[in-house]
């Protein structure tokens, strides 16, 4: 399709979309104003029934915990699948070596840089600790620590460049997270069913209210999901950098294969 006409399917699509659009926001609600009677009823019942201070976290992990448990699920099946396909076509052998363009110089990381970095990765990480731990107590969760965790190995690299990136980062050790971390969420899940309950419903002290450790089972439940999406992040990550890595001549079949 020739550039002139996208560009009048894509005034096309405007015309049409526009007016319905422009429609539906008019008729929001105002920002902030309660329309339904379930999240009066959350915010009403489960600090007391649950204790628990964070009502998203009660919704994620009990009110509605089997859909989330189908959402972590999804996470690891897509990262898996994107892993072996990424495997599938370059080969599972992994070289510290960054690809570079013929031509173009790589300039050097000054100290400054690499400092900004690592101090910035530290305090990510530990942020992203932070949001974990606190899942249940004030906004944020174990998908949202996870992700910030996740991200701090982007900031270790631009630090400290690939070659010595790719020595700290390892494979198996991000398997390990996201694999775990869905595994003991699968056991949370499990854990009440073998003992004759619902599913995720609670087996644990509640705690105290605004505590850290408050909420039983969601504490377990939000704690793996943070390991994993950490994982599964980390590991995305990584299998993306490694798409960009120079090929290992050893390991190359020859052209005649």
């Amino acid at each position: 399709m020739t550039t002139p006409w996208r560009l009048a399917l894509f005034v096309l699509a405007l015309i049409v979309l526009v007016p319905a659009v422009w429609h539906v926001a008019l008729a929001l609600p105002a920002f902030g104003a309660p329309t339904e009677q379930y999240g009066a009823a959350v915010n009403a019942l489960l600090t007391a029934t649950r204790h628990v201070t964070n009502m998203v976290a009660a919704v994620n992990f009990d009110v509605r915990g089997f859909d989330t448990l189908g959402e972590e699920s999804m996470l690891v099946c897509a990262v898996t699948g994107a892993v072996v396909l990424l495997r599938g076509t370059r080969g599972e052998s992994m070289t510290d070596r960054a690809g570079k363009i013929p031509g173009r110089a790589v300039a050097p990381r000054t100290d400054a840089t690499v400092l900004v970095c690592r101090i910035a990765a530290t305090l990510t990480l530990l942020f992203g600790v932070y949001m974990a731990l606190h899942g249940t107590v004030t906004p944020g969760g174990g998908f949202q620590g996870g992700a910030i965790a996740g991200s701090s190995l982007m900031l270790l690299y631009l630090g400290e460049g690939y070659e010595s990136w790719r020595r700290m980062v390892r494979s198996p050790a991000l398997d390990v997270l996201e694999g775990g971390g869905a595994f003991v969420f699968v056991g949370a899940a499990a854990v009440p069913l073998m003992l004759g309950y619902a599913l995720l419903q609670n087996v644990l002290p509640f705690g105290t209210p605004k505590d850290l450790y408050s909420g039983g089972l969601m504490v377990v439940a939000n704690f793996a999901v943070g390991v994993s999406v950490a994982g599964s992040f980390g590991l995305l990550l990584l299998e993306f950098m490694e798409e960009t890595r120079s090929p290992d001549s050893e390991s190359m079949p020859d052209e005649e294969d």
